[in-house]
């Protein structure tokens, strides 16, 4: 019953933390079009534009697509951009000219 209940706390709280800007601003930081998450989430094209223009879509595919970003190793947060998680793949796009960029990554 616990496990059950976090499962659902949890999912309350990615989907209070995760809003359409999020899923563009997510989209730009991994350099995906909208066709490509579309393949890389199982989500459909027509599902996630209607998401990123606060259209009506269903918890499931907005946990779904949260979901797909958070394995990528990005998170949410209500008013900010997506942050980059201590998981996050590859190198960030901002660090890669600076000097001490050894350091950074």
């Amino acid at each position: 019953m616990a496990s059950y209940a976090m499962k659902i706390t949890l999912e309350r709280i990615a989907l209070f933390q995760f809003t359409p800007a999020h899923c563009a601003q997510a989209r730009a930081m991994l350099g995906w079009s909208v066709d490509e998450l579309s393949r890389e989430s199982g989500v459909s094209v027509d599902a996630i534009e209607r998401f990123e223009a606060k259209r009506e879509v269903s918890d499931l595919t907005r946990l779904t697509l949260a979901y797909r970003f958070e394995s990528e190793g990005l998170v949410f947060f209500p008013g900010f951009a997506p942050g980059r998680g201590m998981n996050m793949r590859g190198p960030a796009a901002e660090s890669v000219g600076r000097g001490d960029f050894a350091r950074v990554e």
